[in-house]
């Protein structure tokens, strides 16, 4: 026996060989591996998967810690595709762990060849971005799951799933709709999200951690001496808000258990 199939003994044991083999050949694409994307990422490995492209164009912060799977007071710094990747091949070092330092905009959308993956998921916060992803996504053969916003929350039993135009009490959601009205354009089909209804407000003051440390938008004079040559997703965000880790792990686990779900049927 491989170390490979011991791992995933407690699997198979549920899911039956066949299944577990067919999850073992699904190729998954995950856009944004922070607070959310990073768990689902873990989640994903952890049930088999193998073929794993992961997309962010950060460096983990010391902010990152309190929430992010790869971040830790030993990563501060690290690319954080290239920090989860080391992570998730820890896991299974069979599996194929794709790391992409990009941001995925209207300009780079063809780098990523949506078409070649099984299924997509969304964990991008940029407005602007998520939408294109969307609207692409949803023109493959691909099963594709999104992710709402896990910032302002606190309960973990408002979290849940729905189809895309029956999400209530979520502001990115409600933006995505907008934007899709406005512009006219709409996702070719149905999709399913993870989201919330909770909404809570900051208590505390947006800011750097203070330290030197902080590789934030607002910090970036700690990268002053680095050739970073790409743009942070943080910088696309609208606004910073509070996060906590029991919420985007619930959110993020949740999307890979979308994935796995599907992949049994």
């Amino acid at each position: 026996m491989t170390i490979e199939n011991a791992v995933f003994r407690r699997t198979e044991l549920l899911l039956g060989t066949d299944v577990v083999e067919h999850i073992s050949k699904q190729r998954v694409i995950i856009f944004g591996v922070g607070g959310v994307g990073s768990w689902c990422a873990e989640g994903l490995v952890r049930s088999g998967i193998r073929y794993l492209t992961i997309v962010d164009s950060d460096r983990v912060c010391i902010t990152n810690i309190n929430r992010q799977l790869m971040a830790t007071t030993e990563t501060i710094g690290q690319v954080k595709v290239d920090a989860l990747k080391k992570r998730l091949l820890t896991i299974n070092p069979s599996a194929e762990i794709n790391a992409m330092q990009k941001v995925f905009t209207e300009e780079t959308a063809q780098d990523f060849h949506l078409e070649e993956y099984d299924y997509i998921i969304d964990a991008i916060d940029s407005l602007k971005d998520k939408a294109l992803l969307i609207e692409l996504a949803c023109q493959t053969h691909a099963r594709f799951f999104s992710s709402m916003g896990a910032a302002l929350k606190l309960d973990p039993t408002k979290i849940q799933v729905a189809e895309f135009w029956k999400v209530k009490g979520d502001p990115l959601a409600r933006a995505l709709r907008n934007r899709f009205k406005k512009q006219k354009r709409f996702p070719k089909r149905k999709f399913q999200c993870v989201f919330s209804d909770e909404l809570l407000a900051n208590r505390g003051h947006e800011a750097t951690c203070g330290t030197d440390q902080c590789v934030c938008e607002k910090n970036r004079k700690c990268l002053a001496d680095s050739d970073e040559p790409h743009p942070d997703w943080n910088s696309r965000k609208a606004q910073i808000n509070g996060s906590l880790v029991h919420i985007t792990a619930i959110f993020g686990f949740t999307l890979a258990g979308l994935v796995v779900k599907d992949a049994t049927i």
